[in-house]
């Protein structure tokens, strides 16, 4: 077993477009429950709207890329109304229910076999980065181990999240943020100084849900493929881990889980593999080392929870909602 192989591999999830989106989407549940405390278990519905919207209108439109990202955006927020409007006036508990029913029926919406000319179904939408790739700076040759395409998606992906990142940090930091924050400590104190509650919780639900479409769009463009069975409810869990694993009321917190979650994933995949295939493991198939993977995942964030269930870059005062 070539240990140093796996762990390059690992570390190469560092800097992968997968991880960048979701360090996006994780950056958004930062938004909607770290500084608001709207408990949405959709993120992967957002990210589906998203990848869809970009996909069908560049496909059956003929969009260029930056109309297509713009529709993918339109899309986002006409979601977010659609979810906050009956909603956000519900508890916690309540929207939860709301998004994470409302990502499935997005999913199986989008599977329809009356739709497929439109969106696929259960094959999904292929071919549609062509102009993006137009757009790649980088003549063709050897970047950091990556071709120049990769490296593309790589440099494309991350100056999202740090563009996304620092929008956010400055949101956070003006009036605007601090009244969110109040929001998720004490909704009834803000509303007793006269703040329209629902007016600002609809305003964080769109602001995340437009970075779960970006998230969306970036985890797809590399695949060149968009099919619904990437977004299934496991996703959202995937990214609620990052999101803990970070840090809940931070900015630096979920994207740095987000790095964590796939370095630690591609680890132990790479390790159980090796041990499969050089026979020191031979009570156990690739199939069940798949799955094994999840469950030591799952058993590291339990630990995390224990010892530190602030988050890396969370503080404890933020438990103080939760």
């Amino acid at each position: 077993m070539d240990f140093g192989f796996i762990l390059s591999n690992a570390l190469g999830e560092i800097v992968s477009p997968t991880t960048a989106a979701y360090a996006l989407a994780a950056l958004g549940l930062a938004v909607h429950f770290g500084y608001s405390g709207l408990l949405n278990f959709g993120q992967a519905g957002f990210m589906a709207v998203g990848a869809y919207a970009f996909a069908m209108s560049t496909i059956h439109l003929g969009t260029p890329f930056w109309v297509g990202l713009l529709i993918a955006v339109v899309a986002s927020v006409l979601f977010a109304l659609l979810l906050g409007v009956p909603t956000l006036r519900l508890r916690a508990d309540y929207l939860a229910i709301v998004t994470i029913a409302a990502a499935e029926i997005i999913r199986y919406v989008v599977t329809t076999n009356s739709l497929t000319s439109v969106t696929g179904s259960a094959n999904g939408l292929a071919a549609f980065r062509q102009d993006f790739l137009r757009l790649n700076p980088f003549p063709e040759g050897n970047y950091l181990g990556y071709s120049s395409p990769d490296f593309f998606y790589r440099v494309f992906g991350w100056v999202i999240v740090i563009i996304a990142g620092v929008v956010v940090w400055l949101l956070m930091r003006s009036p605007w943020g601090r009244v969110l924050k109040g929001i998720r400590e004490d909704e009834m104190a803000v509303r007793s100084l006269g703040k329209n509650v629902y007016a600002y919780k609809m305003q964080a639900l769109i602001i995340g849900g437009i970075l779960g479409a970006l998230a969306g769009m970036v985890f797809t463009l590399p695949r060149d493929v968009v099919q619904p069975s990437n977004y299934g409810t496991e996703l959202t869990f995937f990214l609620w881990t990052c999101l803990l694993l970070g840090g809940m009321s931070t900015v630096l917190g979920p994207v740095v889980g987000a790095m964590i979650f796939w370095v630690v994933l591609s680890l132990t995949q790479g390790v159980l593999y090796g041990l499969i295939e050089s026979g020191t493991v031979t009570w156990l198939t690739t199939t069940q080392a798949g799955q094994l993977r999840y469950i030591l995942v799952g058993v590291a964030l339990m630990l995390l929870m224990i010892f530190r269930p602030q988050g890396v870059f969370g503080n404890k005062k933020e438990l103080a909602f939760a």
